[in-house]
């Protein structure tokens, strides 16, 4: 393994390999990540469920982030986070694998395994890149490498969805869709079928370039990064202050706005293309939307790396994204039809800048608590676990557009941290 090195003594040039390579990870999680936008009303039909059904790809897909986050960080000690993305491929190489038996039987509940397995090798591979890339630099700068990194990840979110729909959503599928009410029980079952099998080889090509990518992250390149401190120190006394991870409130309240923004981020891009069948727009054009919410997040992201710090500050652009956030929700609410859609997406602009500029203010300072906190951070991504399928109940019970209505708390929240909660160090 490499000998460890502090974020302070590398230089900016030995930077660029492992951005660089960061950035191709980010590229093949965002892939992975997005590729529910078009999952979610697939499955829909191919195992014939509800909105709140049909929301829980989102659920098992998010909630190793909670239930694996600590276990990740244990790995990572023993691994250094090099090795640990390497692993973190291969567990998502086999969650990719439990799709081609879930297809063939058209189980819903082996679906949603391979979901789950998936999201594991995401947990260990985000726990170890976020962290990584934050504290690879001068941290007044971190929002800007996060966000070069947001545009690898939404550029391959925005082409996931388009690539895995010209392989499962074909032309006249809305004809098929309704004549399937017509057909009867064997015919029925025999046409969804043969709609589940459409995944197999997508999902068949992508189990073997996720354990290729293993293989060649192993062998890449990578030094081992280090927090330049063991100790949060009293700088005046020179005394170790923190003997428990809880004892940071900028982490935990961190955490707490990272749950909400993550699950307005998943609502925004994994619930647009259902909003728009529900408004009556056909499927052939609905599933592109999710591509236009992950444009928009591009747009926003390559604002913040040519602003960032130079022009506004990483606080200033966590406060400006909440306010944009709660403005874009509202109009979607009050609007109608195509324009509210375009709210949605656009959704993606205001979410953008949230995740870079969280990271560096609530790991600021953990010294050698850096692990574990990185792990709580990925925990909260449990929030799109757990908001999308409210989401979905809510759209089953008022109505899609009205179930927008839960963004709102989220941002508030986000509002709240950018102007006072990351300043908090004490309880």
């Amino acid at each position: 393994m490499s000998k460890p090195t502090s974020a302070a003594s590398t230089s900016g040039k030995s930077h660029v390999v492992p951005i660089m390579i960061i950035g191709a990870l980010f590229f093949i999680f965002g892939f992975v990540t997005w590729l529910n936008g078009i999952l979610i009303p697939y499955l829909k039909i191919a195992c014939e469920l509800s909105d709140f059904q049909a929301m829980l790809v989102t659920t098992f897909f998010y909630i190793p982030y909670f239930v694996m986050g600590l276990p990740s960080a244990a790995l990572l000690k023993k691994t250094g986070f090099h090795k640990g993305m390497a692993v973190g491929l291969w567990v998502m190489a086999l969650g990719t694998l439990i799709f081609i038996p879930a297809a063939m039987t058209r189980t819903y509940g082996l679906f949603l395994t391979g979901l789950f397995v998936m999201g594991t090798g995401l947990t260990i591979l985000q726990t170890a890149v976020n962290p990584y890339i934050t504290i690879i630099g001068p941290r007044e700068s971190a929002a800007q490498r996060i966000s070069i990194m947001g545009i690898c990840n939404k550029l391959a979110g925005a082409m996931a969805p388009l690539i895995l729909a010209y392989f499962i959503i074909k032309p006249g599928d809305d004809a098929l869709i309704e004549g399937l009410k017509s057909l009867d029980a064997t015919a029925r079952l025999a046409q969804l079928d043969l709609l589940a099998a459409r995944v197999i080889n997508p999902y068949i090509v992508m189990s073997i370039a996720l354990v290729f990518f293993g293989f060649a992250i192993k062998y890449a390149p990578l030094p081992e990064v280090e927090m330049e401190s063991e100790e949060e120190v009293d700088t005046e006394k020179g005394e170790v202050t923190k003997t428990s991870i809880w004892q940071f409130p900028h982490l935990i309240l961190g955490v707490i706005t990272l749950f909400f923004y993550v699950g307005a981020e998943v609502i925004s891009g994994d619930t647009i293309i259902r909003y728009g069948i529900s408004l009556g727009i056909d499927l052939a054009t609905a599933k592109v939307f999710t591509s236009y919410t992950l444009i928009s997040m591009v747009l926003a992201y390559i604002i913040g790396i040519v602003t960032i710090p130079r022009f506004i500050s990483q606080r200033s652009a966590l406060q400006w994204s909440a306010i944009l956030g709660m403005a874009f929700s509202l109009c979607a609410i009050f609007t109608s039809g195509m324009t509210s859609v375009f709210f949605i997406a656009i959704l993606g602009f205001a979410n953008a800048l949230v995740w870079p500029a969280i990271w560096p203010l609530a790991i600021h300072n953990l010294g050698r608590f850096l692990k574990t906190g990185s792990a709580i951070m990925i925990m909260a991504i449990m929030g799109g676990a757990l908001l999308p399928p409210f989401w979905g109940k809510l759209a089953d019970m008022v109505g899609a557009q009205k179930a927008y209505w839960i963004l709102i708390p989220g941002y508030f929240m986000i509002f709240y941290y950018s102007v006072w909660g990351h300043k908090k160090k004490n309880w």
